[in-house]
């Protein structure tokens, strides 16, 4: 079977009619998810202070006081509500995450609500990298970052914006294949190279890695 006959229906509507998928993959749920940990544990703390403060409140019978501290105290938990509502979003959002190497540019499927594809092409790709965190290698997994120029602005000033395939199978063997397809592109930009057919017919001339 052709490396190019499988088209996953998760891109089958952005790809173009001449664009094919060289690799595609989901990541990992449990290091997926371990992504909102950090913010979890800053809102269980959060939560266990303010749960003791209230219950204080209410030992000490404030009176009348009570009444506008309860409600206050409710808005004061958001850190914690908003941790476990970042948990639930996480493991809805999964079952939309998805990547794809293909012959013109790298995507990024997800989404809560709807479904969102971001696009980028390989001549835009500045630098890329592979890690493997401890969670990421009991689970045989690991997350390719691309840069490709975007920046935000902070009040610390401007910070690099990565694109991320997170917590995927095989990490070096697809940094490596996407590395390889990459500098294909890029160079071929400027000079036809091997991959190319035999009769160049300009634009219409494909990617046959």
């Amino acid at each position: 079977m052709n490396q190019f006959d499988q088209i996953p229906a998760e891109f089958e509507v952005v790809k173009d009619y001449d664009e094919h998928i060289l690799w595609n993959g989901k990541p990992s749920f449990v290091p997926f998810l371990a992504q909102g940990i950090p913010f979890l544990l800053i809102g269980l703390v959060w939560g266990a202070f303010d749960y003791f403060f209230v219950m204080s409140i209410l030992n000490d019978g404030f009176g009348g006081m009570s009444t506008f501290l309860i409600p206050f105290m409710l808005v004061h938990l958001f850190p914690f509500w908003g941790s476990i509502l970042n948990m639930f979003r996480l493991a809805l959002v999964y079952k939309n995450v998805s990547y794809a190497i293909t012959t013109k540019r790298v995507m990024l499927r997800s989404g809560f609500f709807g479904i969102d594809f971001k696009a980028v092409d390989f001549d835009m790709i500045q630098n890329m990298e592979v890690n493997v965190g401890p969670l990421e290698k009991l689970f045989n997994v690991g997350s390719i970052r691309l840069f490709s120029g975007e920046a935000m602005s902070t009040k610390n000033g401007m910070r690099s914006m990565y694109d991320t395939f997170k917590a995927i199978e095989n990490p070096y063997g697809v940094f490596k294949q996407l590395k390889q397809v990459s500098m294909d592109i890029r160079s071929d930009l400027n000079y036809p190279n091997q991959y190319r057919p035999e009769e160049n017919q300009g634009y219409r001339t494909k990617y046959k890695g």
